[in-house]
């Protein structure tokens, strides 16, 4: 699960909480397929669709479109929620989403360039999603001013939103590194994207500098061979720990190994696993790049550039930080739990449902208008796109009347939530006043389920 996947599971979970119905619509992963109900009563359709690279899906545009449809009336939707540019089902889901007359907003959560043959493309269909959209969310202030030029947005109908970090699941835990070494722990997909590049070309050197180093590393990608190879070159195989792709409830686990959490990425809208490190108690060293400089405080992180050697600098000065005790990294947990709340996410974004939910649905006429306007070529394109889509919508409403899709139950999350708070008080009793960790109450009210059923 990584950064998107955490995001939308616990603005879900918030959302719950303050009393709205919450689906996730998304691609079947494996065996995982069908309709599951996960925490609070969280319910997932996984949408039968072919994934041809990396968990990206193949577009489809009008295929989806009867099921989406059959969702969005079965559970009785009012707003549809897009989450990524990358995403197929997002783009598709906002077209459809549209034409059947919903309130739609988009959230993205990452940086493009203008240049390159692959930022030119997926900009120029971000434009024609976008273009009809009621409200759009970025994760920071440097996102933001991407995403309105990529997709010529006014800045008025973009809101900065965030991420946050449950700091509670992040706790340090000093016992955990070893004190012979100043550990450095690496956790990324490794991918270009990402830095390995520069990672392999500045360990050998950290390594020959400090005799006291080593590095964890965890994540899988394309560019572990590398790694692997570097390691072999240079006989490191007792300092450098690959340690493959990891679960994100094992996360923790591997931060509080560490001292230092190292990020050389070469693009970032916000970087959550920098707040995550800074909550386990790591002094963080990152690559100075699109919205992370906005996301730690000054006294929790040494900024460098994308390059080799302003790397190195920034490390070394990090690890003589931590030799002779200049920061005090225990602290950073309480600083952050406030900083970074996913309730004060839920509640920013229920503020733009709101928002939305009072605007009037533009007419088939200025939708075309919008869509025209997106090009010389290409306008004419989205606007046949777009009309397409129309007739197929009312193809679909002749065929299967929306009266006739069967509704479904909406699931008990009072009666879920006072059979969860009259456990949590029974074990809090039991326990003569001291906390039970949330994950041994949700354990125990699965089984209490099971034998009630």
């Amino acid at each position: 699960m990584g950064g998107v996947e955490s995001h939308l599971y616990h603005l879900s979970q918030r959302l719950i909480q303050r009393g709205h119905k919450v689906i996730i619509a998304t691609h079947a992963y494996g065996n995982r397929t069908g309709i599951r109900y996960l925490t609070n009563g969280l319910k997932v359709y996984y949408v039968p669709t072919l994934v041809i690279h990396y968990e990206a899906t193949l577009p489809v545009i009008y295929g989806f479109f009867p099921l989406l449809r059959n969702i969005l009336i079965r559970e009785n939707i009012d707003i549809i929620h897009g989450h990524g540019a990358f995403s197929a089902l997002c783009q598709e889901a906002i077209l459809h989403g549209k034409t059947m007359g919903y309130k739609v907003c988009f959230t993205d959560h990452s940086l493009f360039g203008f240049a390159d043959a692959s930022s030119i493309l997926t900009n120029k269909l971000l434009k024609f999603t976008l273009s009809d959209i009621d409200h759009v969310i970025c994760v920071s202030h440097t996102s933001k001013e991407n995403t309105v030029l990529r997709a010529a947005l006014s800045p008025r109908n973009v809101s900065v939103i965030p991420n946050a970090v449950v700091a509670s699941q992040f706790k340090p835990d000093p016992s955990a590194a070893d004190s012979n070494w100043i550990t450095i722990v690496v956790i990324s997909r490794l991918v270009y994207r990402k830095g390995t590049d520069l990672l392999v070309a500045i360990i050998p050197r950290i390594c020959n500098m400090y005799k006291n180093v080593r590095f964890i590393i965890g994540g899988d990608g394309p560019k572990r061979i590398d790694l692997e190879q570097m390691r072999e070159k240079h006989l490191l195989h007792d300092r450098i720990e690959l340690l493959g792709s990891i679960k994100h409830h094992d996360v923790r686990n591997v931060l509080v190994q560490g001292n230092i959490f190292l990020n050389t990425s070469l693009t970032e809208a916000f970087c959550i696993a920098i707040v995550e490190a800074a909550c386990a108690g790591l002094f963080v060293v990152s690559t100075k790049v699109g919205g992370v400089p906005e996301v730690l405080p000054s006294h929790m992180i040494n900024y460098a550039m994308p390059e080799e050697d302003d790397l190195v600098i920034a490390i070394s000065k990090a690890i003589h930080m931590i030799r002779y005790e200049e920061v005090n990294p225990s602290r950073f947990n309480d600083e952050l739990k406030d900083m970074y709340s996913w309730s004060n996410v839920a509640e920013r974004t229920e503020k733009v449902y709101d928002l939305i939910s009072q605007t009037q649905q533009a007419p088939l006429i200025e939708r075309l208008r919008r869509y025209y306007g997106c090009g010389l070529y290409a306008g004419k394109i989205f606007c046949m796109v777009m009309a397409l889509d129309y007739l197929f919508w009312i193809f679909l409403e002749i065929m299967l009347p929306s009266h006739a899709i069967e509704r479904a139950e909406t699931f008990p999350y009072k009666q879920y939530r006072d059979c969860f708070n009259n456990n949590r008080s029974f074990l809090l009793h039991e326990s003569k006043g001291e906390e039970i960790e949330t994950t041994e109450v949700e354990k125990l009210t699965r089984e209490k389920r099971k034998i009630k059923e």
